[in-house]
Parts: C-alpha cells; structure tokens; sequence
C-alpha cells in the first residue's frame, strides 16, 4: 500500500537513548528539559527569535488568537485544513472568508480588504502547501485597517522568503508537528511569536493561565508538550536535510514526468520550497476521480488536500459562496511524496497517472 505520506521514523537506538534520559530523571511533562533543548534547536535551525512548542497545531493556532485577543471577525482563507476554521469558530471568533487565487492557491489579498469592516480583527491566512501568501501586502493590509496577522503556516516548515524565514511576518505564525509532517513530533505544534512582549503570556495560556503556582490571572488550557514527543522532535531534526533531500528528488521526478498533463501550483519565486505536499490539479472533478480510482484499485492512495472548500461546511454562519477556492478544492489531489517512497513505485504512481488522462 502507498498512502499519501508515511511517517518518518528515525534511527530506534537514538530515540532509545532519549527515553532512558526521560526514565533516569523522571520527567515527563511540564517544559522538561528535552522541550527546551528543542525550542533552543529549532530557533536556531529555523532563524526565529521566540517559540513556544505546544500539543498540537490546532491549539497553537487557538494560543494564538488568545495571545493576541482577538474577537469579532477573522478574514481568512476558504481553502486550507479545516482546522483553521473551527478553531476560530471555538474561540468565538467568526470567520469571513475571501476567496483565493486560482494560481498560488493563497489567499488573494485584492479581495482581503473588501471584508474589512469595524469589526474585524484579524487576518489569519494559510501558507498552502508551503507556497508564502503575499506577506508584503497582508502586511500593508493589516497596518492600515490596524488588524492582526496570524499564519497558520503548518505546510512551511523551514521556508524562506527573500532569504529569510517565512515564520518571522505577521504577529504569530503557527506550526504543526504532526506524524504526516515533514517534520514531526508523532504530535505537536509550535508558535512562533514576533512580539517578545506577548512570549510569557503564551506560556501562561497553555499551562491552564498559571503565572505561578498560586496566581491563575489568565484564562488558559493544557496545551503542553510532553517530552516523549520532544524526543521524536529531536530525532527527527537531526535526519531534517536527508527527509528534504528524500522530498525534493520525488518533486522534480513528478515535475519532469507530468508537466503539461496536469497544473501545477505556482509558487512565489522569492521563496524556498520545502517539498511538504505535491499537488496536482485536474482539468475536471471527473478527471481526478478516474486518476484516484485508477490508483485506489492499485493499493495506492492519493488524498483530495483540500475538500471541501470550507465556505461550505454546514457551521458555517452567514454562508458564504467562494468560487474558486470551490472549483479548486474540485479538482486538486495530492500525490504521495515522502522519505522512503521507492523509484519503482514512484514510477507506477506515474505510469497509472499518464494511462489514465
């Protein structure tokens, strides 16, 4: 069976000797040392200044909002993974969608400032598939409407934008560490916050509001890492560049081998790719669904990355209609890329592709 990716596992005997490290000093929990040792490494493999590792990348983007209090109405994208919609739902922040680009598949920022009213907050848009937005005109956008910036950028990790990170625009960018990441923690998430200011009330928010033991002046949750997901997360960083490598070499196979048969997403030229997702999108619906069966039928499994449009989940209130984010949605499919994907299977991937348009 080839799915659409396949976790990383790095070397047992490594991972072992983190775990005895955990057994010989008993802890567990509660920014261990094996949590900082990773917040230290990661700031400095990806160029950011503060980053608060969390549980996962649904409650990073929830701190988020909470950090920067945000409230009324959020303008964000239709075309991403549907936790960056329900999380604002759940902090009773309402989403207002503005549609994408039929291209970058980003949020199109000439149709950000037409949502803009008094109550609006924030903008919390989607690095898709690790393609930047247009940071440079979100960021005009926000200063002049005086709105937030929130990133969910769980697709861009160690993606740069004119020779830095993409992590470093907007007030907070968010990260997932997922198991289907390229790289993960088994679970996990970070923030990563450009206000030193704000850094110490994250921490307070996602250790239940406690600023010391006897003082709980902020409204918080459990939203800690542990540190046998920081083990993983060390692991994992140390094999960052093979697991890229791996990435890269299937990309450009399937870019060679599929171009003029299916569009590929256009990507900002002043940026890094980091091989975390291979969309393709298809002239039809019905096209992609004559692919993906003809590859279901050979144990092989793509995954419609995104579907639905989220302009068209029954929550939604008001309902709201994004044409192109639901055209799209239609007809893209991401194709298996990950670190240990075999030339052979690579190649029937292709064969069954080609055969099938």
């Amino acid at each position: 069976m080839i799915n659409v990716t396949k976790t990383y596992l790095p070397n047992k005997e490594k991972y072992k000797s983190y775990v005895d490290k955990i057994y010989n000093n008993g802890w567990i929990t509660n920014n261990g040392h094996l949590v900082r040792e990773l917040e230290h490494r990661l700031a400095k493999y990806l160029g950011v200044k503060n980053i608060v590792l969390v549980a996962n990348g649904t409650v990073a983007l929830e701190i988020a909002y909470r950090t920067l209090g945000l409230k009324g109405f959020a303008i964000t994208t239709p075309f991403s993974f549907v936790a960056t919609t329900s999380s604002l739902i759940t902090n009773n922040i309402l989403p207002i969608f503005a549609d994408i680009d039929s291209k970058t598949f980003n949020i199109d920022t000439n149709k950000i400032i037409d949502e803009v009213t008094p109550n609006t907050s924030a903008i919390v848009a989607t690095q898709v598939f690790g393609n930047p937005c247009d940071v440079e005109a979100i960021d005009r956008i926000a200063k002049e409407y005086n709105l937030k910036v929130v990133y969910d950028a769980a697709h861009a990790f160690d993606v740069k934008f004119k020779g830095q990170s993409i992590l470093n625009f907007g007030d907070i960018s968010t990260l997932s560490f997922h198991a289907t990441k390229i790289f993960h923690c088994i679970e996990g998430g970070a923030l990563i916050i450009n206000n030193d200011s704000l850094v110490q009330k994250a921490r307070y928010l996602i250790n239940f509001g406690f600023e010391n033991a006897e003082s709980i002046p902020h409204l918080g949750t459990n939203a800690k890492m542990n540190e046998f997901e920081a083990a993983m997360g060390l692991c994992v960083l140390d094999d960052i560049d093979i697991i890229h490598n791996a990435r890269k070499a299937i990309s450009d196979k399937y870019k060679s081998e599929l171009q003029g048969l299916v569009q590929f997403q256009e990507f900002n030229y002043n940026a890094t790719e980091n091989y975390s997702y291979f969309p393709v999108l298809f002239k039809s619906e019905e096209e992609l669904k004559r692919v993906q069966h003809a590859l279901n039928n050979q144990d092989i499994f793509p995954r419609r990355y995104f579907y639905p449009s989220l302009d068209t989940l029954s929550y939604i209130e008001p309902k709201q209609y994004m044409p192109i984010s639901r055209d799209i949605s239609k007809r893209i499919m991401c194709l298996p890329i990950y670190h240990g994907l075999e030339k052979g299977e690579q190649d029937r991937i292709i064969y069954i592709i080609k055969k099938s348009l």
